[in-house]
């Protein structure tokens, strides 16, 4: 079986992302596969995973549906980075600790 994977390459906030997508994972399914790697810097932690790598299954449509992988990762890192818990680790990052 020939395998169809693509390999996209964005941003996100200052991070560089490496999504890979394949439409078809398995052969006769409605079943794809996307991956998001953070890889500068490397394994920077994302609102969809604090180790930088996420792998996700859905079905081709809702990737189509979205605009295409890099559009499907920009919307699910946008709801993901209102949840609560993302948004205090951001504020936390960006406060100064006094001595």
């Amino acid at each position: 079986m020939n395998r169809h994977i693509e390999v996209y390459r964005t941003d996100w906030n200052g991070i560089q992302l490496e999504v890979t997508y394949e439409p078809e994972w398995l052969a006769g399914e409605a079943l794809a596969h996307l991956q998001v790697r953070s890889i500068s810097p490397e394994r920077a932690p994302l609102p969809i995973t604090e180790t930088g790598y996420r792998s996700h299954f859905t079905t081709a449509s809702a990737i189509d549906a979205a605009g295409g992988p890099v559009a499907f990762v920009d919307v699910w890192l946008a709801a993901e980075s209102q949840a609560p818990d993302w948004r205090k680790r951001e504020e936390a990052g960006r406060q100064f600790a006094l001595l």
